[in-house]
């Protein structure tokens, strides 16, 4: 089938972070595709604040490489580097992406203009990129702040709900399958890149509990992984498009005995409750451990502090 694809014109693709994110690093972030054909279920920019500006169905942003020039040229000048999050809002390389190549493109940009970059997928397809990939964490700046904690310009990240085949199908239909993601993470691996695990989100009462986690864990330590990365589901909207609504549709579908369930876990509020985000960290980083793994992208380190230490 033929995805469509509408062309649009952006006056920014650079968006500059109030603060460097410590989770990914993001100085920066970028995403040259407004809109996703993965289609995953619980996707936050769904009915966020996220997606206010999004356009409905999928978009690339034509003139994205030369908006980008201007902008990493004026970065550049005032040495103000800093990690570009490459697909913090949509996947960078979505199927299109094997013909419009634009996101390849913006790669040669962010080469020529020496920005350390942190790409954020669940595709097969950063594989063809990883000749670019390789020059720019040779010749990436990384800011002052970063020089003594990142051993490179290149982070490549990989995406996961779940490793489960099943519940990936329900879930993100439109995704690549958790064993293909495994198979690129183990090959980015191989060709030297620092690899991460993204677990956002994990589905209350179905990929967040110990057994499936450590099953995760496993599965990505097995495939290269560096560091893992883990938080929660939250869910927006009251729209039939909203990923809060989408979700509960899904739910209904498939797992109707944890409705009630989830519908008191998350309240009134777009998140659960602090406690149960503290436990399930406690779980992400007390199963890592275990397995020999950090939490954080850094070379030392763990996002969720002290908290577990003691």
């Amino acid at each position: 089938m033929v995805e469509l694809v509408r062309k649009i014109k952006v006056k920014s693709v650079l968006n500059k972070q109030k603060h460097a994110d410590e989770w990914f690093l993001s100085g920066y972030s970028l995403n040259p595709f407004s809109g996703c054909s993965f289609n995953c279920v619980y996707c936050y920019t769904r009915g966020s604040k996220y997606g206010e500006n999004q356009v409905p169905g999928l978009a690339v942003k034509i003139n994205a490489p030369e908006i980008l020039v201007k902008q990493l040229k004026n970065r550049a000048r005032k040495r103000e580097y800093g990690f570009i999050a490459f697909g913090s809002a949509t996947d960078p390389y979505l199927p299109v992406e094997k013909d419009l190549k634009i996101t390849r493109e913006l790669l040669m940009i962010i080469l020529r203009f020496h920005f350390p970059v942190n790409i954020l997928t669940r595709s097969p397809l950063i594989l063809r990129d990883l000749d670019i990939l390789e020059k720019i964490g040779k010749k990436a700046v990384l800011p002052p702040e970063l020089e003594n904690k990142m051993e490179t310009g290149v982070v490549t990240s990989f995406s996961f709900s779940t490793t489960d085949e099943n519940l990936s199908r329900i879930f993100e239909p439109g995704a690549p399958s958790p064993p293909e993601r495994l198979k690129t993470m183990k090959e980015c691996k191989k060709q030297g890149f620092l690899v991460g695990a993204i677990f956002m989100p994990l589905l209350p009462f179905l990929s967040d509990t110990e057994e499936h986690l450590e099953e995760m864990i496993k599965k990505v330590k097995e495939n290269g992984a560096d560091f893992i990365l883990a938080s929660g589901l939250t869910l927006f909207g009251e729209e039939p498009q909203d990923c809060k609504t989408r979700y509960y549709r899904v739910l209904e579908e498939h797992f109707p005995e944890l409705v009630p369930k989830t519908r008191a876990l998350f309240g009134n509020s777009f998140a659960p409750s602090r406690r149960y985000q503290q436990e399930l960290h406690h779980r992400v980083f007390k199963l890592s451990k275990k397995y020999g793994i950090r939490n954080s992208v850094y070379k030392e380190g763990n996002v969720y502090g002290n908290w577990f230490e003691k």
